[in-house]
């Protein structure tokens, strides 16, 4: 008999209404490759943190609070990187689809590559999935990289590749000043969402400093110290030119 494959979890949240459509149950995956600088979790990075869940567990948490979920809403998987626990998502979006539950996938898509057996995982995965909510951290490689310490084009062909099946997606921008807050970074990203055919909603995320304090209890340098969160009218910007409003 198989052992069931067993993902870390950092952490739930009963009453989700940010993290996919209507009310959610949002299970943070632990662990995380990337470490982007206005990442406000960098307590979900470390890969050996969290607790053992089984997907039979997990659910069985997630249940209790289906009743507030209402016909829209239901169960988001986010991170860290929940695609670090592949083999666990597909084992807890079996059940899932089993109750008839609305699930969708939080990901900044870092992991994905068509190489086996990743791939074919993934692919399963998504027979499962409703929608995915997918971060674009920054459209221009060589400033992804000195922000996330990695390369964007795993990123990028993920994104090509849902749209390609059609797998419904939601896209998200952080707007950070000094970083991806510039024209003609936004006018790059808008045109590559362009090409995209099954992008049901995109997204500004404004930079906050909320989580600056986990830095400092966890002794990590915070880089962007000197940057304060973008006036309301670069975020209209910034709506305009990606033309969120047609979604």
């Amino acid at each position: 008999m198989t052992e069931p494959a067993i993902g870390y979890v950092h952490s739930t949240e009963s009453f989700g209404s940010v993290d996919g459509p209507g009310i959610r149950f949002v299970i943070f995956m632990q662990g995380c490759r990337m470490r982007c600088e206005f990442c406000h979790n960098p307590d979900t990075w470390n890969m050996g943190g969290g607790t053992p869940y089984t997907a039979e567990e997990m659910m069985k948490k997630a249940l209790d609070y289906r009743e507030y979920w209402g016909e829209e809403g239901g169960i988001t998987v986010s991170g860290g990187e929940p695609l670090l626990h592949i083999d666990f998502l597909i084992e807890f979006f079996k059940l899932a689809k089993q109750e008839g539950i609305h699930v969708s996938l939080d990901t900044c898509g870092q992991p994905f590559t068509y190489d086996q057996p990743f791939f074919g995982r993934f692919e399963e995965l998504m027979n499962y999935t409703d929608l995915v909510l997918m971060d674009v951290k920054h459209i221009n490689n060589e400033e992804h990289k000195k922000y996330t310490m990695h390369s964007n084009e795993s990123i990028l062909a993920m994104a090509q590749y849902l749209s390609t099946r059609g797998v419904p997606m939601w896209l998200r921008h952080v707007l950070v000043p000094e970083r991806s807050d510039y024209d003609e970074y936004l006018e790059q990203l808008h045109e590559f969402i362009e090409q995209l055919e099954s992008v049901v909603k995109v997204e500004v995320l404004p930079y906050h400093r909320l989580g600056v304090y986990k830095y400092k209890e966890l002794g990590i340098p915070y880089k962007l110290e000197h940057i304060d969160p973008p006036t309301a009218e670069r975020v209209a910007n910034a709506n305009r030119i990606l033309q969120t409003y047609k979604y």
